[in-house]
């Protein structure tokens, strides 16, 4: 008669702790979760380009800013790369990044700095401008990086449920 094998494995157990599937955390995240991410972000910034320019509205007095006009079109810009690298220099997550579980470090694995983080932000647009071909470029990537990853010495992994 055969008897059971001693060579017994747990069921993998999450970073929760509990049984189920392993955790991905630290795994190079995928185009589909970057993407989701991006667009939670992106309506957050719309909000918060809407209350900027609200701001501004009722600070020139009820009177709008004239189309095309460099120093609200530059304010709009400046308000959209301190959304971004405020986020990345304080925890790795925007707020959308958070929802999905992602977190962007620098290639070793660290948090990022200002200077990592503005140089992130500003390949990033390289990356959308071709219709944005650097971001699809992760679906092909072997390391799963956009353009703006490589450009800047970046990556985007998963992170644990609850983790902060």
């Amino acid at each position: 008669m055969l008897s059971p094998s001693t060579d017994h494995h747990p069921d993998p157990v999450t970073s929760a702790g509990r049984p189920g599937r392993p955790s991905a955390e630290g795994a190079a995240a995928g185009l589909p979760r970057r993407l989701a991410a991006l667009v939670y972000d992106l309506m957050l910034l719309a909000g918060l380009l809407f209350v900027f320019t609200l701001a501004v509205f009722v600070l020139r007095g009820g009177r709008g800013v004239a189309p095309g006009t460099l120093w609200f079109q530059s304010s709009l810009g400046a308000v959209a790369m301190l959304f971004f690298t405020w986020f990345w220099t304080h925890g790795g997550q925007t707020l959308g990044m958070r929802a999905w579980r992602l977190r962007v470090v620098d290639a070793a694995g660290g948090p990022l700095g200002w200077g990592k983080a503005l140089g992130r932000f500003f390949a990033a647009l390289l990356s959308a401008l071709p219709a944005g071909l650097g971001f699809w470029w992760a679906a092909i990537d072997p390391d799963k990086l956009c353009w703006h990853d490589r450009l800047s010495g970046t990556k985007v992994v998963r992170t644990a449920a609850g983790a902060r």
